[in-house]
């Protein structure tokens, strides 16, 4: 991963190079806040949908070139590539969906079937489909080449604040303000999974390039990963001291980035995931990175989806809450800090070459369901079994009197647990340090501010 473009309050876009001793580039043109930013596929360019109703491509260098694209009547919420970098899909308050091509930077198409603000658009794996979620409690599924709405997806209790395409293109899955996230077939309109996880509107998601993850993110402060094969919370991360309003995946899987409101962007390795590198779209002030050790897209196997699977979630531990045959190591390891004065409120990482939100991957499929053929579907690839290896090496006792496999894998998981908590002892020193700070300041103030009133009354 070689740079994060996070898009600010204060209507800037900034290129943060994840190098040590390179310089951040300050873009500025937008007259209003920026709420998302993503990097073209190739990585040579970035787009940013701001409040000014307008939508600007810029090529990520010190001389901050760009150029705006004017169309929509009131905020733009939401840029999305598509996956050949050619077309530009644009969601907006004025309940209209724009796309637009990129190199002649002509307007194409409009989609104008919702009655309400338009949350959030994208394009499929593929380019022919666009999904896209409004404030008018619908989700709506787009043939790109037809501009006929295909299908609509309803929300009875909330609606959705964002909505993506899974890897392989034959579901979707939304972020809802009901706090929950729900994931549907777009072959057979069915609901496969429906998680019950947060305690706060859900205002994020991505999926692992491999397709077997989920991450969410949501106002209670949390993110949480998302076993897809099993149907189940698999982590509870925590690290924001507000609401996290955006994550998103690398293109590799190797990392991901998450977005709050505390005005820092922190960049951390996690180590029980397993493989990725570029990012997403994330609306937050504080930018944190993440390393996965997740499965990379090259290793997966596809994921199974559960129909109709709900999860719970009464015990949240810290960093990780629900074991699985995953490497014992800790989760989250801070890397990388920075402070920024500035509020970001969206970001987007890219690796060498590819935008994450598109990365290729192999195709789930459920039972019943994600497992049929299709046309616009890739077919899954066959698994010898639903269950994998663990992915720690156990040696055979018998040879030469060596740990045990059950102990050392015990062993390897208390060594990760205190890595966590040590980590965590010190960011929470930094913080009451910053909190010391703070409070030795106001009562600075304070006593200035005293003694400025007793003058005029010794006067």
């Amino acid at each position: 991963m070689k740079q994060i473009a996070t898009g600010s309050m204060d209507s800037c876009v900034m290129i943060w190079n994840m190098k040590t001793q390179m310089r951040a580039y300050r873009f500025e043109g937008h007259k209003d806040a920026v709420l998302s930013v993503q990097f073209s596929p190739s990585g040579h360019l970035v787009a940013s949908a701001s409040r000014d109703k307008t939508v600007r491509l810029w090529v990520p260098s010190m001389k901050a070139e760009s150029t705006a694209f004017r169309a929509h009547t009131a905020t733009v919420r939401s840029v999305n590539f598509s996956g050949d970098g050619q077309n530009l899909v644009t969601a907006s308050d004025d309940k209209t969906i724009k796309v637009w091509t990129v190199h002649r930077q002509k307007f194409l198409l409009s989609l104008n079937q919702h009655i309400n603000w338009v949350r959030s658009a994208k394009f499929s794996p593929d380019d022919r489909l666009i999904v896209s979620c409004s404030d008018d409690k619908t989700i709506k599924l787009w043939d790109k080449n037809s501009r006929e709405c295909i299908h609509s997806f309803y929300e009875h209790s909330g609606y959705a604040n964002y909505v993506d395409f899974h890897p392989s293109g034959t579901c979707i899955a939304a972020a809802c303000t009901d706090n929950s996230v729900k994931v549907w077939d777009i072959r057979s309109h069915k609901m496969l999974q429906h998680y019950q996880v947060h305690n706060g509107a859900v205002n994020s998601l991505s999926f692992h390039p491999a397709g077997n993850f989920l991450i969410t993110a949501s106002s209670d402060f949390t993110m949480k990963i998302l076993d897809l094969l099993e149907g189940k919370l698999m982590y509870t991360l925590h690290g924001h001291q507000g609401g996290v309003s955006g994550v998103a995946f690398s293109s590799t899987g190797e990392y991901f980035a998450s977005g709050g409101s505390d005005e820092q962007v922190i960049t951390t390795s996690t180590k029980t995931l397993n493989g990725c590198s570029p990012l997403m779209v994330i609306l937050c002030a504080q930018v944190m990175v993440w390393r996965s050790n997740l499965d990379s897209a090259e290793d997966s196997d596809g994921v199974r989806l559960q129909h109709q699977t709900t999860v719970g979630c009464k015990a949240q531990p810290s960093f990780s809450s629900h074991p699985r045959e995953l490497r014992s190591e800790a989760l989250c390891e801070p890397s990388e800090h920075f402070n920024g004065r500035d509020s970001h409120a969206a970001a987007h990482t890219r690796g060498a070459s590819r935008s994450v939100s598109h990365s290729t991957a192999a195709t789930p499929h459920t039972h019943g369901h994600l497992g049929s053929s299709s046309s616009s579907a890739q077919r899954p690839q066959s698994r010898a079994s639903t269950q994998r290896p663990p992915r720690v090496a156990a040696q055979s006792p018998a040879s030469g009197g060596g740990v045990p496999p059950g102990l050392a894998s015990t062993l390897e998981h208390i060594v990760g647990q205190l890595d966590i908590l040590t980590q965590t002892v010190s960011i929470l020193e930094q913080r009451l340090t910053l909190t010391e700070d703070k409070l030795k300041e106001c009562l600075e103030n304070q006593m200035e501010i005293g003694l400025h009133l007793q003058r005029p009354e010794e006067a």
